[in-house]
């Protein structure tokens, strides 16, 4: 074990998007992850557990425990109760009142260990009128306005992978959300609840845009701005071999350095901030690079502060020099793993691993978390607030 988080426990309840990249993020800084995981005998897919990966290619699974427990099954309940009792942290992806009604509500799980960090973690938020609402990254990303943004301009809005609202806005914030009520928990010995929302996350990752929108410096028409394509100098382009390169000139050094570079006469080009002449320029610029390789222009701009970067694809990304001195992806038995971020000197990530496909021994985990077991089953099934047939 190794990494600033070692001796922090982290409880998850199974889930995709954020959720799991959560537990992948705490347990890459040395938490110690339990994903509890449904039955064998029941089906996890369409419980919306996994997304049909065999565990060995589920990067984001690694360094993460599991645990088989049957939520259905008041027992199974009373058995996630005892290891919150040794647990730091608890996490869950379900809509509001899903958990509450498996008797795993935030008072529930207070009132069992008054210091834990309870995280919730959805796509709309605990409250308001879309709170119950199905959807995903595309839609979250749309509900704060910031997929109105990623257009070419008359185009339509592109959806950014699930990068932006599943990964940054919630599993991201949502992480740091836990580490800052990890270490009030510290000071004040109580915990408290973690309310991660996807559209909260995206919508704060928009403030810098907010500051220029105001200051009437960004127009919310899509591909008109510096940085949404609009700008022929922030662009991408295709090159002879159908490759494409990434252009970031923005500065005017930097724009004067990256066309004297091109090896064509410029002289009666529009200046760079000619906005009215910015799509004849798109097209001088792209005529240019049209005429060599990528790898012939990465030659031509290879230490220089052009700020042009070959478009790499993942396999390439690997290989490249730079990321491989930094040790940006590993191979893991095959599968490519993007190293811990960020990097640590005193206490650094521990290493990536490929993701476990056993499961741990529910009695070991409990002697583990929690030593000695004070009350029996029967009893703390009793004490829960759902009938006797089992939570709804």
């Amino acid at each position: 074990m190794s990494g600033p988080l070692t001796g922090v426990r982290v409880l998850v309840l199974a889930g995709m998007g954020p959720v799991p990249f959560v537990g992948m993020m705490l347990a890459d800084m040395g938490a110690h992850v339990v994903r509890i995981v449904r039955p064998p005998h029941r089906s996890a897919r369409a419980l919306g557990q996994t997304d049909g990966l065999r565990e060995e290619y589920d990067v984001v699974n690694r360094g993460v425990d599991a645990v088989a427990v049957d939520l259905k099954d008041p027992e199974g309940i009373a058995t996630v109760l005892r290891l919150i009792s040794g647990a730091d942290v608890f996490v869950e992806g379900y809509r509001p009142g899903v958990a509450e009604r498996l008797g795993l509500g935030p008072d529930v799980v207070l009132a069992r260990n008054p210091e834990i960090v309870y995280t919730r973690l959805t796509g709309y938020g605990r409250t308001g009128p879309l709170a119950t609402e199905a959807g995903h990254d595309i839609n979250y990303v749309a509900q704060t306005g910031a997929l109105h943004a990623m257009a070419r301009a008359g185009e339509a809005p592109r959806p950014p992978i699930n990068l932006l609202g599943d990964y940054a806005g919630g599993a991201a914030i949502g992480a740091f959300g836990i580490v800052c009520a990890l270490l009030e928990a510290w000071k004040s010995g109580r915990g408290q609840v973690v309310d991660a929302a996807m559209v909260d996350g995206v919508a704060l990752l928009t403030a810098k845009l907010q500051g220029l929108r105001a200051a009437g410096r960004y127009s919310d028409v899509p591909g008109t701005n510096y940085l949404d394509s609009g700008a022929p100098f922030y662009d991408t382009y295709r090159c002879a071999d159908g490759n494409y390169l990434a252009v970031g000139a923005l500065e005017p050094d930097f724009y004067a350095e990256f066309v004297a570079r091109l090896g064509v006469d410029t002289s009666d080009w529009p200046d760079q901030d000619d906005r009215a002449n910015w799509p004849r320029l798109r097209e001088l610029i792209g005529a240019a690079l049209a005429t060599r390789t990528r790898a012939e222009w990465a030659g031509v701009y290879e230490g220089t502060d052009a700020c042009v970067t070959p478009v790499l694809t993942f396999d390439e990304a690997a290989e490249d020099p730079h990321n491989v001195h930094r040790g940006l992806f590993q191979r893991v038995d095959g599968v490519l793993h993007p190293a811990p971020a960020p990097r640590l000197s005193r206490t650094p990530a521990r290493s990536p691993e490929t993701p476990r496909t056993d499961r741990l021994d529910v009695a070991d985990l409990l002697a583990d978390w929690t030593g000695a077991e004070p009350v029996s089953d029967a009893d703390y099934v009793a004490a829960q607030p759902f009938p006797k047939e089992g939570p709804a």
